[in-house]
């Protein structure tokens, strides 16, 4: 099975600060990222930890406040009016 190498898209290299030359693949639990401009090779080991997300009002629950329940609202007919 070939491994698929892909482009990586808006990534610079941090060699010869190319940008979009930069490909990266995954083989046997290791990552690698090479730039087709320059000779830069990076290999990183793949770990099995989840990454901590960080904490930002968007992936907290948010706190209920009376302003936040729920109210009828009650639509007038312009037409029926005087």
């Amino acid at each position: 099975m070939a491994v698929v190498k892909r482009f990586i898209a808006g990534v610079v290299c941090p060699r010869c600060a190319e940008m979009d030359r930069i490909r990266a693949w995954e083989q046997n639990g290791i990552r690698y990222r090479e730039c087709v401009n320059c000779d830069f090779f990076e290999q990183l080991a793949i770990e099995d930890d989840a990454i901590d997300e960080l904490s930002t009002r968007v992936n907290q629950p948010r706190e209920s406040s009376p302003s936040d329940q729920l109210q009828p609202v009650r639509i007038l007919d312009p037409s029926t009016r005087h």
